[in-house]
């Protein structure tokens, strides 16, 4: 009997830079276990171009991607998400939608890459540190044995991963 399939959803605000590169991050490395997504809850309508740089950059495809609404994954034909996680501060804050299924969410908190102002070298080397952060809780995400975990043993460590380096809100107590 082969492992379920998990529909995971990265959101930020804009939907054009770190839900991007999430997506793109599981995409790739969770492919045959993972389907990934992402929105943002005021979606820019364009993808970051850094945020697709960096993707190519690091050996990740950075075709197909588009920046879209979190409304096209509430309503009805959306697919069943099972994971939900904020990418930023702002989205974290917000009143999100009610997702069908129930899904598990977390805030992965990072820095903003697109708000660095300077020379293309300081912008390039903000996306590639988010990208990084982004990477490595996405590969503890996927070091999870799903089937394994209870919801309260399963929140607990999406929260974990959530506060690791890079965080820019971590958890208080919990």
């Amino acid at each position: 009997m082969s492992e379920k399939i998990y529909n995971v959803l990265f959101l930020c605000t804009g939907n054009s830079a770190r839900s991007i590169m999430a997506e793109g991050i599981l995409r790739r490395d969770g492919a045959g276990r993972f389907n990934a997504f992402s929105a943002g809850s005021q979606p820019k309508g364009a993808v970051n171009p850094y945020a697709l740089t960096t993707l190519a950059s690091f050996g990740y495809p950075a075709e197909g991607f588009s920046s879209k609404s979190w409304d096209a994954f509430a309503g009805p034909g959306a697919p069943e998400i099972d994971f939900v996680f904020t990418v930023c501060d702002n989205a974290a804050g917000e009143a999100c939608p009610v997702w069908p299924g129930q899904p598990m969410t977390a805030h992965w908190g990072v820095e903003d890459p697109a708000a660095v102002e300077g020379s293309d070298i300081e912008k390039q080397r903000a996306f590639a540190t988010a990208f990084r952060y982004l990477k490595n809780r996405i590969d503890q995400f996927r070091a999870i044995p799903l089937h394994r975990l209870d919801r309260l043993a399963l929140g607990a460590r999406l929260r974990e991963i959530g506060d690791m380096e890079g965080a820019t809100h971590p958890h208080v107590g919990a």
